[in-house]
């Protein structure tokens, strides 16, 4: 292996938004340094579930079904194939 072409790893202290601290070895700063987070785990939305919002998707989909419709996608029935089926039982 080449000597001097993998980074520095050392232990730093790493400072979460409540005060929380840790140790973890990372290439950050020098020896003994503090990371300071302004966002966590504690306090960010996507980590946390505070934050994420439940679309209504039920219009969107009304929506997608009328513009769609009438290429027989999705379930809906047409109606000529109503008038196929009746036809089939009528015979």
């Amino acid at each position: 292996m080449k000597a001097e072409i993998h980074p520095d790893y050392h232990t730093i202290t790493v400072q979460m938004t409540d005060g929380t601290t840790y140790q973890t070895r990372s290439t950050y700063g020098k020896e003994g340094d503090t990371l300071r987070l302004d966002v966590d785990p504690k306090t960010h939305p996507a980590w946390n579930k505070g934050g994420i919002h439940i679309m209504e998707n039920a219009g969107q989909i009304d929506k997608f079904k009328k513009k769609f419709g009438a290429f027989g996608a999705f379930g809906s029935t047409t109606k000529k194939a109503e008038d196929k089926k009746d036809e089939a039982a009528s015979a």
